[in-house]
């Protein structure tokens, strides 16, 4: 089974589990780091604490270990998605809208790998943004990834 295989499959057993909840899935992520990690990202009206993400992981925890489909042992971990989150679904880019993103290529365009742009939305797999008073569109096939910009500010000397 593919990472993707078993990124949806989790995705299909953890979104019934939210249903009635404040809490929203976000993305799952199932990567191997040096070890097998089993990400699962959720966020809810006010932000994510501590004790959404253990609820949640008592809950799916008996759910994988009886569907038992990761035949490597790996680590599960419930947390938020996060300041910076990735935009992986369409939900993600119309909620965001107005938002400032990093937007990271597969291949440079234009000579640059990645950009900083306001989005605009996407439509028929095509990323819409605005940089310094023009329009830009990418093919999302081209783009690696879409994160929301954190600007921390730059310090006064």
């Amino acid at each position: 089974m593919t990472r993707t295989e078993i990124e949806d499959k989790v995705t299909l057993l953890v979104e019934p589990l939210l249903a009635g909840t404040t809490l929203e899935l976000v993305d799952v992520e199932y990567v191997q780091e040096r070890e097998w990690y089993l990400r699962i990202f959720i966020d809810k009206p006010g932000g994510v604490g501590i004790e959404d993400c253990e609820q949640l992981s008592r809950t799916v925890e008996p759910v994988l270990d009886e569907v038992d489909f990761l035949k490597q042992a790996y680590y599960l971990e419930v947390s938020s998605p996060g300041l910076d989150r990735v935009l992986r679904r369409e939900k993600d880019f119309v909620r965001y809208a107005g938002r400032l993103v990093d937007i990271k290529f597969y291949r440079p365009r234009d000579g640059v790998k990645a950009v900083t742009a306001t989005l605009k939305g996407l439509q028929d797999g095509v990323l819409l943004t605005e940089n310094q008073g023009k329009e830009f569109s990418y093919p999302q096939d081209e783009i690696a990834q879409v994160r929301l910009h954190i600007d921390m500010g730059k310090s006064k000397k």
